[in-house]
């Protein structure tokens, strides 16, 4: 063999190496904790990441915990997830059902929280050896969100009573609940909504935009900070449109055999979360600009964990 065809034939031997390394999903010896890019998120994937290292810790073998936060929605979330990218993340069960699992809304007469748990539950573990491990404590489902004072004045307290009056309505969304399954063109249908305009925008400029006027309705999630902050009402789901969505960690199955602390940790956790206590942890990042990591921390010392 000539030079030239030797150097070829490294060459080519080193692309295909780089190639199989690229496809192996990359194992890091600690644990990463990933968490969507909004507010809630990464409230949650810090309480995760603290207390995966409280347990480390109280068994005297401290170990730093990776955070990848920030990921953009529940796609990538579950990509990461299934790579081996990251060994946890919290999702929500109807966002679970439908966005990842691809499975029909149940109807409105079958939505039981714990019938869609268990569906979830026994759908991970077969497609992606996922353990879907105990709701944390709270639902955190999508909210229709208007102003307070144009509440009181249009006499708004419900989905339906906005859909009388949705074509003099401009809606602001989030990029994933314009097109997913269970976001804006079920609820349109369900609702026979017929909204002036929309906008669709970053989730953490929904409310500024309700706020400074741009938009009359926006929808959000029902934990979201600013809505007590702010003063805006949220609009009662009259249909029982939208599916349960509690929060629950979910966590590659190899990643408990490696690390059997992560279980314990996540039995602490479970039940000791409610809507207010993630309300008041959303406000307090996001509106009082406080440290995720100081607010976490705080409200673990209040729990006991």
């Amino acid at each position: 063999m000539n030079i030239w065809l030797r150097r070829t034939a490294q060459a080519a031997g080193t692309l295909i190496l780089l190639a199989l390394c690229s496809c192996a999903p990359p194992r890091s010896s600690r644990i990463v904790i990933g968490a969507k890019n909004f507010t809630e998120q990464v409230v949650l994937g810090e309480l995760l990441a603290q207390q995966i290292e409280a347990q480390f810790a109280a068994e005297g073998h401290p170990q730093k915990v990776d955070r990848r936060f920030y990921l953009a929605g529940s796609y990538i979330c579950q990509q990461a997830l299934a790579a081996g990218r990251i060994d946890a993340y919290v999702e929500y069960t109807g966002t679970a059902l439908t966005a990842i699992l691809k499975q029909p809304l149940p109807p409105p007469g079958q939505r039981d929280p714990a019938a869609v748990l268990s569906t979830v539950r026994s759908l991970y573990a077969a497609r992606y050896h996922v353990r879907v491990e105990p709701p944390l404590g709270f639902q955190d489902t999508f909210a229709m969100v208007v102003r307070n004072d144009d509440a009181q004045r249009l006499h708004l307290h419900s989905i339906s009573d906005a859909a009388r009056i949705a074509p003099q309505l401009r809606l602001g969304v989030g990029y994933e609940f314009e097109s997913r399954p269970d976001g804006l063109p079920g609820l349109a249908a369900a609702y026979n909504l017929k909204f002036a305009s929309l906008r669709t925008m970053d989730l953490g400029l929904l409310y500024r935009a309700l706020a400074n006027h741009q938009v009359d309705i926006v929808a959000g999630n029902s934990t979201d900070g600013p809505i007590p902050a702010l003063g805006f009402t949220v609009l009662a789901d009259d249909l029982h449109y939208f599916p349960p969505y509690e929060a629950v960690p979910l966590v590659r199955e190899d990643s408990l055999t490696r690390h059997p602390e992560i279980q314990i940790a996540m039995d602490r956790l479970a039940g000791k979360v409610s809507a207010e206590d993630v309300q008041a942890m959303n406000d307090a990042v996001d509106g009082k600009h406080q440290d995720v990591t100081e607010v976490v921390r705080d409200f673990r010392a209040q729990k006991g964990l």
